[in-house]
């Protein structure tokens, strides 16, 4: 099956159109977007692999900010051990899942992998990327399921938290104050 969505950032001015092929074996997510930050014009690119779990076991993000174009790719072996451009980074070891800043498609990853049950929780470690900071850390997330297509999303231990509404394929319709999916199409997938 395969999903091609449109979605509309909020917070950072940005259009982006992702498309996600999900198979037996895992999924692959190929996505573009295109906005304004700071009065200048930005376009990202990611590529995300995941198993059948939901697990990213690699991801690559093309940059183009300030009339630089930058390409960094992660990969992932066993349960978090992560390598940057082909080399070990420590820091981020541990993170199962990731979070790219400027697409609400990552918050597909952990709702999808974590199989919550109404009104149940769990805390995270994630490998955060800030694409427009330049900056990827490790972070604790967590998610509680508020229903059965609304879950409420949490920086911990800092104060944001924010609602995300979903699909019945854990795709994010409404990201409160940062995204809105504005269009969805599906084709069945070869």
């Amino acid at each position: 099956m395969q999903k091609n969505i449109l979605w509309a950032g909020i917070e950072y001015h940005s259009l982006e159109n992702c498309i996600v092929t999900i198979t037996d074996k895992g999924s692959e997510i190929n996505s573009s977007i295109i906005g304004t930050y700071a009065d200048e014009l930005y376009k990202i690119e990611y590529r995300i692999r995941t198993n059948q779990y939901w697990e990213t076991t690699f991801f690559e993000i093309k940059s183009q900010l300030h009339n630089e174009v930058e390409i960094t790719d992660f990969r992932k072996e066993g349960k978090g051990k992560w390598y940057v451009n082909g080399q070990p980074d420590e820091k981020l070891n541990g993170c199962i899942d990731i979070d790219i800043s400027l697409t609400p498609f990552t918050n597909t990853l952990p709702i999808n992998r974590l199989k919550l049950l109404e009104k149940e929780d769990e805390q995270i470690k994630v490998l955060y990327v800030d694409v427009l900071g330049k900056k990827m850390r490790s972070v604790q997330q967590k998610y509680t399921r508020l229903s059965q297509a609304e879950y409420k999303f949490e920086n911990v231990p800092n104060d944001f938290e924010s609602v995300i509404s979903v699909d019945d394929l854990g795709l994010v319709v409404k990201y409160s104050g940062l995204f809105e999916r504005a269009y969805i199409t599906e084709s069945n997938y070869c």
